[in-house]
């Protein structure tokens, strides 16, 4: 009969672990005598846990890397009013034998509900050509099921199945109020926009197992990918309504598209250069970082603090509020 798993929300202090998670995060740091020691986050549908393994070589280290799954056993023990895990062994699992519902909350429900609200929004648009464009995307059933449980993300914010339609539908309940507020923007092609911006996502990002990037993913980039995706509903679009797609609308809504991730460095083409393009970069932004911001918090292991521990990524740690734990806490100290 085989052993239950151990879930992070069921482990204790002073318990050994022999189980299989999610790895979210790995650092390799070494000591003040140079000797490596790897620093991991683990996780599973119910929570995340530290994990620490002293002595470990770089060849060690090179056998795994964050979104795989993998094998640990260790000790769990209790340090500074969290949960960490002392790991004797780590090992790289192949994703096609592990169970996803393990892994990630059931989200069936909410998606049902976000599709929904995605269609009756972007069905709803009032320029003729905006709409009908929407319609042909919305109409292909195989875009759609790849949408409804693609990601926005491997690792960073909504890296999670069912993330990208979350995040586009929560910006486009963004841009549906922030259109009443500034009447100057053109509330449909913002919406189109805000629907297009990752669509490249789900022929960028495989999500069969761990999420790995396509080799088109890796060569062209979601940018590319969905303004081909685009070209080919436009002329289905045509072929549609008998007319001619407007042209200079067209161009602005590949503006947004092009230009979403706000500057050069970050990855678009053009920097945003119509108000509606400016509204987009920075709603994008706001709801990558604010979901990013909540998963640290929410998935912090030391609920004895009202600080999360420090993020390198993000260069900060973040203040939880009183009514989450008490102030004597601190994040996980490697003992270095």
């Amino acid at each position: 009969m085989p052993m239950p798993r151990q879930y992070v929300e069921h482990l204790r202090n002073g318990q050994s672990i022999d189980e299989i998670y999610l790895l979210t995060e790995k650092q390799l740091r070494a000591n003040r005598n140079g000797d490596l020691y790897l620093l991991v986050h683990l996780k599973d549908r119910t929570g995340v846990v530290h994990g620490l393994m002293w002595n470990i070589t770089e060849e060690m280290a090179a056998g795994f890397d964050t979104g795989d799954f993998v094998r640990i056993e260790g000790k769990v023990q209790l340090y500074q009013g969290a949960l960490q895990t002392i790991l004797t062994r780590i090992d790289l699992v192949d994703s096609s034998t592990v169970t996803p519902g393990d892994f990630e909350e059931d989200r069936s429900e909410a998606a049902e509900r976000q599709l929904v609200r995605v269609n009756e929004l972007l069905r709803d648009l009032q320029n003729d050509d905006l709409r009908e464009l929407m319609s042909c995307f919305l109409d292909d059933e195989q875009l759609v099921s790849s949408f409804a449980k693609g990601v926005a993300g491997i690792k960073i914010h909504h890296a999670f199945r069912g993330g990208l339609l979350e995040h586009v539908a929560t910006l486009l309940e963004a841009g549906d109020r922030i259109a009443s507020l500034y009447p100057f923007l053109n509330r449909d092609l913002l919406l189109a926009g805000v629907f297009l911006h990752d669509l490249g996502k789900v022929r960028e990002i495989s999500v069969d197992g761990t999420f790995s990037y396509t080799d088109e993913g890796q060569l062209l980039g979601h940018i590319v990918l969905i303004l081909e995706d685009l070209e080919v509903k436009v002329a289905e679009c045509v072929e549609r309504t008998g007319r001619e797609f407007d042209e200079d609308l067209l161009l602005q809504l590949k503006h947004l598209i092009v230009s979403h991730h706000g500057s050069l460095e970050t990855g678009s083409p053009r920097v945003p250069m119509t108000p509606e393009a400016i509204a987009l970069h920075h709603l994008d932004n706001l709801d990558a970082r604010l979901n990013e911001t909540m998963d640290v918090i929410n998935s912090d292991p030391n609920r004895q603090s009202v600080w999360t521990s420090y993020v390198p990524r993000l260069g900060r740690k973040f203040y939880k509020g009183r009514d989450s734990g008490d102030s004597s806490g601190a994040s996980m100290n490697s003992g270095v």
